[in-house]
């Protein structure tokens, strides 16, 4: 029972204090949920470009030629080795006749006026596992026997690679300093309440009271105020996320941009939300209550 008040007891000190320093605590809440939309979507965003990415390099593929005078089961022969070969995710065998045809489909009849499937050589549509390995996995094709020629794209799966280390690290870099500047609103904001205070700190201090027991009540105000954030935030996130999803999806020349609905992402968002808003909360308090007790 004793516990039982106890809690109550902080829970209440918590929520008084809140409305006591209405425009701080206000204050403080908009600026992490500010910061946690803020990095939810750059997260969101960078999850989404992932996908892009990888769906974009498993394009990026090898066209690999067979010799002209290899027979059909022999060219079926090379590919076995091709698919033995470190960094091949796939080798898929085009015939010449399919060859033809994909050829007659993609341009006008006079391209393809007089072209048979005796003039096309058979070939294999590789997919590599690791794009970045892309000009070395060529030179090793190159010299695989009965290849005649390989044609790739080197630059493109370099510029992939490139896109996504970029994002990686603005992601990094970006969620740090907000997470910084929430940790010093959040700090400033139990300071002032610890301030206002600082003739019942005393008194408290006088009678015996442990630095321990002086320090919950605003703790539990910076918990619940991360949590207010972390609740916000989510909700925000979510309304945010589905309208720029929706826009785009009504946006045709916007086909290639595929992204997930929310609640594919929704339990590691809410996770992220609630883990990082605490926090944020918890340590904020924590800053500021040592640096007040100087303890």
């Amino acid at each position: 029972m004793k516990k039982n008040n106890n809690f109550g007891f902080l829970l209440k000190e918590g929520v008084r204090a809140i409305f006591k320093h209405g425009f701080m605590s206000f204050a403080a809440i908009c600026i992490t949920v500010a910061c946690l939309v803020i990095v939810g979507s750059f997260g969101l965003i960078t999850y989404n470009l992932n996908l892009i990415v990888e769906d974009l390099q498993q394009e990026n593929e090898v066209l690999v030629c067979i010799d002209e005078n290899y027979t059909s089961a022999e060219a079926k022969s090379v590919g076995s080795q091709i698919n033995l070969l470190d960094n091949v995710a796939n080798a898929q065998f085009v015939s010449r006749e399919q060859a033809l045809q994909d050829f007659i489909g993609e341009y006008s009849e006079a391209m393809y006026e007089g072209v048979t499937a005796e003039t096309m050589r058979d070939q294999y549509i590789v997919t590599l596992e690791d794009n970045s390995k892309l000009a070395e996995t060529v030179e090793v094709l190159r010299g695989v026997p009965g290849v005649a020629e390989v044609y790739a794209q080197p630059e493109v799966a370099e510029g992939l690679s490139t896109v996504r280390n970029v994002i990686y690290i603005a992601a990094i870099c970006i969620t740090a300093v907000l997470l910084i500047v929430s940790l010093i609103i959040i700090s400033n904001t139990i300071r002032l309440a610890m301030a206002d205070r600082r003739e019942e700190i005393a008194i408290m201090k006088m009678v015996g009271a442990t630095n321990g027991f002086i320090r919950l009540p605003f703790l539990v105000e910076g918990f619940l105020l991360g949590l207010s954030g972390a609740v916000l935030s989510f909700f925000v996130e979510w309304g945010l996320y589905e309208a720029i999803r929706t826009a785009i999806q009504n946006t045709g020349s916007l086909d290639f941009l595929a992204i997930v609905p929310f609640t594919t992402v929704l339990w590691p968002v809410a996770a992220i939300c609630a883990v990082v808003g605490l926090l944020i909360g918890v340590l904020g308090s924590l800053m500021s209550i040592r640096r007040f007790l100087k303890v």
